[in-house]
């Protein structure tokens, strides 16, 4: 039985309820908190200058390395609890990419953050000219509930090698991962510098009413148009990493095995919640049959189950009811079975699908892939080009035209060519979206570059002043100015 008791104080930015449950102790910070009063000591804290200096800078990376390694029990313990996945899917999918860029960023940062000369021009000579990279100031991330370590810690280090404050708002359905981060970050970090605010749409509101120097928010395009419409208010610049309909295209001259084996694994992998996860296949139909036998025969081979360590829980009902909605029994050809009590949807391949179809009008985000046909390349390419923007696109083929011609004529984020997902892994690719899947990219040093701002800077000296731009104007002046300018 729950009971409340009155608890010492907490500091001012907290209420001060405290639960008891079980004979554990469970502090539940009511948030009363004025959120202004964060940010204002996050801002007082950067116009303190510490965070712009390389040394601290990388004094913090380091020490989230170190949080991160003596938390990872309890990142291990959280994460189960809200998907059951298991250590090694969430190593491989989530702390992996965490540590690297943590490592690539102590690397690099001082090469990053160092000024860099560039050419002047004939016309502004003798100059010198250069380019200063500086933090934005009080950074607003928002991440997503899918992988909920990943896209919350990595643009988290990018904001920090930048050498910004920060104020984290975790997605508040994965309740345990959620409550895992406020506890690495609130009880390592000070919150002039780093703080975790957990909650829900409340909460998101209340924070997108500050005035903020850079947000950045991974979620639904939905609730990026609002993210986008508060952060208007203040003239705040702002990443979006959404989704879409991210197609993968299958041409008949393609390895048709290993091609079925790549997209099974694309497409199941956090049981198809993956924001770059193939949401549709369009197949040459010469070889659709083939291509099928192939990925139900991988789906089979790759045993997908919980105890198995390589699938998860859907994450909540709601998300339950709305993916078993769009299988349609009469089009399954593998798949299709599902329990509510465990949130369990088997890895399903829907066929005979059209654009028109339920399931092709909004991104899936979970463990069901409709297969398509075509006969001709300009006949997929139409379809895909009916959609709005995609993420990622995945196309396999050895023919070098068809390459040109699908990069040529689609817009998407990014993708790969043979394989699902893996562009994601290399932090020398920009990750990002175009159009309604995203704005603005992430990872390495482009997320270094997504919170900065880099001033140009013209320096001249006094020991030469030619006269040509002052008054007053004459022919022999504009002719000198027009041929310097062509230089």
């Amino acid at each position: 039985m729950e009971r409340r008791l009155r608890c010492p104080p907490l500091p001012p930015i907290f209420g001060d309820n405290l639960i008891i449950q079980d004979s554990k102790i469970l502090i539940l910070y009511q948030r009363r908190m004025d959120y202004s009063t964060i940010v204002k000591k996050q801002n007082d804290f950067f116009n303190r200058n510490e965070t712009k200096s390389i040394p601290f800078r990388l004094a913090q990376l380091k020490r989230l390395k170190a949080v991160l390694q003596q938390e990872e029990a309890n990142l291990y313990r959280a994460i189960y609890a809200d998907f059951k996945k298991s250590e090694a899917d969430t190593y491989a999918t989530e702390l992996s990419f965490i540590y690297d860029e943590l490592d690539l960023a102590i690397k690099k940062l001082p090469s990053w953050a160092k000024q860099k000369r560039v050419k002047s021009n004939p016309l502004t000579l003798p100059s010198r000219s250069y380019i200063i990279p500086e933090p934005l100031g009080t950074c607003l991330i928002i991440g997503a509930w899918n992988y909920p370590y990943n896209v919350s810690l990595v643009p988290l280090i990018s904001a920090m090698a930048a050498g910004n404050t920060v104020i984290l708002k975790p997605s508040e359905i994965p309740l345990a991962t959620s409550a895992a981060m406020a506890k690495l970050i609130n009880d390592h970090f000070p919150p002039e510098y780093l703080f975790v605010i957990e909650g829900g749409v409340a909460e998101t509101t209340a924070l997108l009413e500050q005035k903020f120097d850079k947000i950045f928010f991974t979620g639904s395009s939905a609730v990026g148009k609002i993210v986008y419409q508060a952060a208007a208010k203040n003239l705040t610049p702002v990443t979006l990493e959404m989704g879409g309909k991210s197609p993968a295209i299958v041409t008949r001259d393609t390895n048709l095995k290993k091609a079925a084996k790549r997209i099974v694994f694309g497409k199941f992998l956090n049981s198809g919640q993956t924001c770059i996860a193939p949401d549709y296949v369009l197949v040459d139909a010469a070889v659709q049959e083939k291509f099928l036998g192939f990925v139900k025969a991988y789906i089979h081979q790759f045993h997908y189950a919980f105890a198995n360590g390589n699938y998860v829980q859907i994450i909540n009902e709601e998300n339950f009811h709305r993916l078993t909605g769009l299988i349609a029994k009469q089009k399954i050809y593998v798949g299709g079975e599902s329990d509510l009590s465990s949130r369990y949807i088997a890895p399903t391949i829907l066929t005979d699908v059209s654009f028109d179809d339920p399931v092709m009008e909004h991104e899936i985000f979970g463990p069901i892939l409709p297969v398509l046909s075509y006969t001709h390349m300009d006949e997929a390419i139409a379809g895909i080009k009916s959609l709005p923007k995609p993420l990622a696109l995945y196309l396999f083929t050895h023919d070098q035209v068809i390459r040109e011609k699908v990069f040529r004529e689609i817009s998407f984020g990014g993708g790969a060519i043979n394989h699902t997902l893996w562009h994601f892994a290399n932090a020398s690719l920009p990750f990002g979206g175009v159009g309604q899947s995203g704005m603005g990219s992430y990872h390495g040093r482009n997320g270094f570059v997504t919170f900065s701002h880099f001033k140009s800077i013209l320096e001249k000296p006094f020991w030469l002043e030619p006269d040509l731009v002052y008054p007053p104007n004459t022919p022999k002046k504009m002719a000198w100015i027009r041929w310097l300018s062509r230089l």
